[in-house]
């Protein structure tokens, strides 16, 4: 079911973003916090290698979840417009399995190249997320699927 009415200017004043830009900018500002004030987590190779194994979990399910939006016919970029709300798969746990994702994935970038600040920039990133993307589309959902989106959102958390 496509929504032919929409435009791309369905969500109003959504900031145009792209969340993996958040997550990234702000794991090269851990980057450079590294440069400054060095710290480490400790050598040892099993936190490497869980952080490698963090990144690729992570992109995997970044890859089930965006194919779910493909299964459903629906927008995956967060400024175009939904045509339905997807509650199975992932979304059945998550409302952002994505984006808890992309926090995944920075917490394995730390862990893989040993660095604290890379590590914790996930915070800022979530944050940052949380109100430039996320809450501009609760809105939109709130507004465009009314009582389906607030059973969904009553069922189902925001993160985890």
């Amino acid at each position: 079911m496509t929504d032919q009415n929409s435009s791309p200017d369905d969500k109003g004043a959504a900031v145009k973003i792209p969340p993996p830009f958040i997550f990234i900018l702000l794991a090269l500002c851990g980057y450079g916090l590294e440069n400054i004030l060095p710290t480490t987590l400790g050598a040892a190779p099993e936190l490497r290698f869980a952080g490698v194994v963090l990144i690729v979990i992570s992109l995997a399910l970044i890859l089930v979840a965006a194919a779910q939006f493909k299964k459903h016919a629906t927008a995956l970029e967060p400024w175009r417009p939904t045509s339905q709300i997807i509650t199975t798969g992932l979304y059945a746990y998550s409302r952002n399995p994505i984006y808890v994702c992309f926090c995944l994935f920075n917490v394995g970038l730390g862990l893989g190249v040993n660095s604290l600040w890379i590590l914790l920039s996930f915070i800022p990133a979530a944050v940052l997320l949380r109100y430039l993307v996320i809450a501009k589309e609760e809105a939109y959902l709130e507004t465009k699927f009314g009582s389906e989106y607030l059973t969904y959102k009553g069922r189902v958390r925001r993160w985890l």
